[in-house]
C-alpha cells in the first residue's frame, strides 16, 4: 500500500504536531509537579551552594537571607518544604517557626532546621519547637536529601 505525497505530508505534520503537543504537556506537568523548597540562611555561600545542589536534584528553590524575608516568601510562594538556619539577624529560625504555627495552612509545611549548633540540647529544642528535622552544618548532600525525602513522604502520607 503506497501513501501519496499529500497524505505523507499530512501524516508527517500530524506526527510532528502530536509530538510537539506531547512535549508541551509534559513540560507543563513537570512545572506543576516540581517540589518548591525555601532555604532561609544568612550565610551567602551556604545559601547559594545548598540552592545549587538542590537545583541539580531538580527541586525548585527559593532563598532568603533572613527570617523576615523568609516569612514574606513563604506567604507569597507557599513552599513545599523549608530549610532554615537558627541564628540569623532580623529574625531567627525559632521565630520563623513560631510565626508559621499561627497559620493552619503554613504550620503544615515541613520545616527542617540546619545549624552549626550541634549539641543534643540544641537538636531537642529544634524538634520540640516543631521542626520535623534537624541537620548540623556542615552536612553531606546525601543526609540533606534523605531528610528532605523523609519530610516530603511524611507530608504525602498525612494529606
Amino acid at each position: 500500500m503506497e501513501i501519496s505525497g499529500l497524505y505523507r505530508i499530512i501524516l508527517s505534520n500530524t506526527i510532528i504536531f502530536c509530538t510537539f503537543f506531547f512535549l508541551e504537556i509534559s513540560h507543563h506537568q513537570l512545572a506543576f509537579t516540581m517540589i518548591r523548597i525555601l532555604i532561609i540562611e544568612d550565610d551567602k555561600v551556604i545559601r547559594e551552594n545548598t540552592a545549587e545542589l538542590l537545583e541539580l536534584e531538580e527541586y525548585s528553590i527559593l532563598t532568603a537571607s533572613n527570617g523576615r524575608t523568609g516569612l514574606e516568601k513563604i506567604m507569597k510562594h507557599m513552599p513545599d518544604l523549608i530549610l532554615c538556619d537558627i541564628l540569623m539577624q532580623e529574625m531567627d529560625g525559632f521565630t520563623v517557626l513560631k510565626h508559621l504555627g499561627e497559620y493552619s495552612d503554613l504550620k503544615r509545611i515541613p520545616f527542617i532546621f540546619f545549624s552549626a549548633k550541634s549539641e543534643k540540647a540544641d537538636v531537642k529544642a529544634g524538634i520540640d519547637a516543631g521542626a520535623v528535622g534537624y541537620l548540623t552544618k556542615p552536612f553531606e548532600l546525601e543526609k540533606l536529601l534523605a531528610s528532605i525525602e523523609k519530610c516530603l513522604n511524611s507530608k504525602r502520607l498525612s494529606t
